[in-house]
């Protein structure tokens, strides 16, 4: 970041000095006023709930803008990432900065690969879980685990263990999720076959038995792959602040990932296709199409709780750059599948033209989001409703690591401690019981 030749000056009217702040300019994005000295000068804080208004770290990593419905990844824009590249070439690149050669990506191919196998005794620790445990109840716990199965390099002073951490995290992902909904439907669990891609073999192992050969669909790997690469990082949110807050301790990375996943599981945050394919199911059971007319109605009614899911985003103003891809690998799934007079397809597709076309949507800027289309492609491939949020912790891991490494090596880095605005009791003695009301 460079300092700008502007300052902010900052006024009281209680008699406390005015005071300038140092103003710095990114590469893209709005400038920002550095208040690390405002404590010390003034003796007073910022008050910002949410954090809406506030940069919690200087990143390289991903950027977005709201109002033009931009999503960069490293610069690059995400259409671009897509729709040319796969999910493992998308890691490198938000790992290292830049894409790679294909001498590189041939190497990191191999190197993950071949640690996608997990420490059998993880099998043990997995069945101590309900069987009918929520399938991110158990994540959370497997990569919390993974500190205590996979402790030979604890030094992440050190670049190299990072990048195993880094490597057997990325790898092992994909093994864990599969494992934790074998465990929940009692199928055995399928070691995996690194033999395929990458996500060719998480499909494998979510939906193959020992019974028969398992056939790979390109069709629908890619679509599968396309999900993890939109998915992959979406700068400070909700989960990724978690990460780099629980990481600023010094913790391992499997703690601060497992932190990142339970935050994850926040029905406001990564439960959003979810929530928006059970409602497109709430409105099939109702009378399907038919009843749309009437949804769209309590949606407006401000006296009504119904919120129509899928639409409009905190970030983006106008529309979500994902959304666009997302839809046409939508149809591309469903076409191939045979599944293009699915009901709750058809549902969706209604609802997604009468909203578009509604001045009351259009004027509010309510237009479809990745999660719109995201459940209906994941319900397609037979992925079930409870593993969706685990399909994206599983994409966004790489997001989470590579915020954590940059945060690590970053020379202004310390430990994070928000200060707070109290509104409590004031100062007061403890009377003796017997006055007590």
């Amino acid at each position: 970041m460079i300092e700008s030749n502007i300052k902010a000056k900052l006024s009281f009217s209680d008699g406390t000095p005015d005071i300038e702040l140092p103003i710095y300019k990114g590469t893209q994005g709005p400038d920002v006023i550095d208040i690390r000295k405002l404590y010390g000068q003034t003796g007073k804080f910022t008050y910002d709930p949410g954090f809406l208004s506030t940069a919690s770290c200087s990143s390289k990593i991903t950027f977005i803008d709201g109002d033009k419905g931009e999503l960069l990844y490293r610069g690059y824009p995400i259409e671009e990432l897509a729709t040319k590249c796969d999910f493992l070439e998308v890691c490198q690149l938000l790992i290292n900065g830049e894409l790679p050669n294909q001498k590189q990506n041939g190497e990191f191919q191999d190197m993950v690969m071949h640690h996608t196998m997990v420490h059998e005794q993880m099998q043990f620790f997995l069945r101590g879980f309900r069987r009918d445990a929520h399938p991110m109840a158990v994540l959370t716990g497997l990569i919390g685990a993974m500190a205590a199965f996979y402790h030979d390099e604890i030094d992440y002073g050190d670049p190299k263990a990072r990048e195993i951490a880094q490597i057997r995290l990325i790898a092992k992902m994909p093994t864990l999720v599969a494992m934790s909904y074998k465990y929940s439907i009692g199928q055995p669990f399928m070691y995996p076959d690194n033999s395929l891609s990458y996500t060719a073999n998480f499909m494998r192992m979510m939906f193959a038995t020992p019974c028969e050969p398992y056939k790979v669909n390109p069709v629908l790997v890619r679509a599968l792959d396309r999900i993890f690469i939109l998915h992959a990082d979406h700068e400070q949110n909700a989960s990724t602040s978690t990460v780099r807050l629980a990481g600023s301790s010094g913790t391992n990375p499997f703690a601060a990932i497992s932190a990142g996943i339970a935050c994850l599981w926040g029905p406001a945050h990564g439960g959003a296709n979810e929530a928006c394919l059970e409602m497109l199911t709430s409105i099939q059971a109702s009378g399907g199409v038919e009843k749309i007319g009437e949804f769209i109605t309590q949606v407006k009614d401000k006296n009504s709780n119904v919120r129509l899911m899928g639409f409009g985003h905190r970030v983006y103003k106008n529309f979500d750059p994902r959304a666009k891809l997302m839809r046409e690998t939508c149809h591309e799934v469903l076409k191939e599948l045979g599944l293009e007079n699915d009901p709750l397809f058809k549902l969706a597709m209604t609802l997604e033209k009468i909203a578009l076309e509604d001045d009351y949507f259009v004027g509010r800027k309510l237009y479809p989001n990745v999660d719109f289309y995201s459940g209906i492609v994941q319900r397609a491939l037979g992925i079930p409703t409870e593993m969706f949020t685990c399909i994206f912790a599983l994409a966004r891991t790489v997001g989470w690591i590579a915020q954590w490494e940059e945060m690590i090596t970053d020379s202004e880095y310390k430990i994070g401690r928000p200060r707070q605005l109290f509104a409590g009791a004031s100062p007061r003695a403890v009377p003796p019981i017997s006055e007590r009301k």
